[in-house]
């Protein structure tokens, strides 16, 4: 297909280049200004569903809380609290 596209384009290299760039930004538009717009109340983008069961996944309550809280003294995290530039690691240990 593209190669009869191509055969089918007039004024030699030049004009085949111009052709298929004019080709490529007319599609591009027709999907942008038409295609997209129709489908967009077809698909589920803006289904959102947001609940506080208990059920969620990882387990609480579905209540939220204090992402600036620091941890309990006896809790080990596995990262540093005071910065978030974690010097570079070493290879090989």
């Amino acid at each position: 297909m593209y190669s009869w596209i191509w055969r089918k384009l007039p004024f030699g290299l030049p004009g085949k280049l111009i052709g298929s760039m004019l080709l490529a930004v007319a599609t591009v538009a027709l999907l942008w200004l038409v295609v997209f717009p129709w489908a967009e109340p077809l698909l589920p983008f803006d289904d959102v569903q947001v609940t506080q069961d208990s059920g969620v996944p990882g387990g609480g309550s579905g209540e939220l809380t204090d992402p600036t809280a620091q941890p309990d003294e006896d809790e080990e995290l596995p990262y540093d609290i005071e910065t978030n530039n974690a010097p570079p690691a070493t290879p090989g240990g």
